[in-house]
């Protein structure tokens, strides 16, 4: 009963179904492949931002290896080894002064990724949005600033919540213990980070009423395990069945780099069409039937 209550009324199979009907209906693997365009194109510049905002800060050398490293863990091989060539090129090449003076044109450019999710989220809600264009605009640059700070801080509390943990531990006589279950305990942790941020994109970019807040909703859950999922087996995919580079010649990095934004689109996306479904089921009643 709590998990039908969680769903709105709904059981997982209803909700499968509903859920299968509006990806079809609200063409999200066409969404996800404009999504995957303009991901591309705000990618290195919200990267380059983060990199400013990471030179403000001590540990800005680890905060970036510790972003690196999360990418190489889930990204493929050579979508990863296209990011970190891209963005240690760039950085090397403009100085921080630089970069901190085009902060805003970097933060302009990184939000139009932000602008085309908000369009494909309004899609997988059933809303049109009657917001201007600034205004739309400037929510997305706000979402990509607020992300991007959300983003230093939780590297921040793993690379510093480490070094504490590990410092009492040490005390105490259990440096080596903490150390081994640090290496692990930290994804569950960073997971719950990335969480928090789609359930962000999901609240406030569309236009609609905001629901009540849930730090884990079942769509943002869908979503981010999907995507790790999809992540991962891509990643297996290309392992042992890797053709890009034979086809596609030197573009094989960046023709693997937009398939993995693609599936990131469908899987944020999908993650909206489950939240919808749940919300419309609230609305109209527990397991009404929702008029066409």
């Amino acid at each position: 009963m709590s998990g039908v209550r969680k769903f709105g009324g709904l059981s997982w199979k209803e909700l499968l179904k509903r859920v299968w009907h509006e990806v079809g209906a609200d063409d999200v693997l066409g969404q996800a492949a404009q999504l995957s365009f303009y991901f591309l194109l705000a990618l290195f510049p919200l990267l380059l931002f983060l990199t400013t905002l990471f030179g403000y800060f001590a540990q800005s050398d680890e905060l970036r290896d510790s972003l690196l490293g999360y990418f190489r863990r889930v990204a493929p091989v050579s979508a990863f080894r296209l990011i970190r060539e891209t963005l240690l090129e760039i950085s090397s090449g403009a100085g921080r002064g630089k970069l901190s003076i085009g902060l805003i044109g970097t933060l302009w450019a990184a939000s139009k990724g932000m602008a085309a999710l908000t369009a494909g989220l309004n899609r997988a809600y059933d809303v049109k949005d009657e917001r201007p264009w600034w205004k739309v605009r400037l929510i997305a640059i706000g979402l990509t600033v607020a992300l991007s700070v959300f983003t230093v801080i939780s590297q921040t509390l793993i690379l510093g919540g480490g070094k504490l943990g590990a410092a009492l531990a040490g005390w105490f006589g259990y440096q080596r213990a903490f150390e081994v279950a640090w290496k692990v305990g930290r994804w569950p942790v960073a997971v719950f980070f990335v969480l928090i941020g789609v359930n962000l994109l999901y609240r406030f970019a569309p236009y609609r009423k905001r629901p009540k807040w849930e730090w884990m909703s079942p769509g943002a859950q869908a979503a981010v395990l999907l995507w790790l999922a999809a992540s991962l087996g891509f990643r297996f995919y290309l392992r042992y069945a890797n053709h890009y580079h034979l086809t596609y010649g030197s573009l094989g990095g960046v023709i693997i780099l937009l398939l993995w934004l693609y599936i990131g689109g469908i899987a944020i996306l999908v993650g909206a069409e489950i939240n919808a479904e749940i919300e419309r089921a609230r609305a109209s009643g527990a397991g009404a039937s929702r008029s066409s």
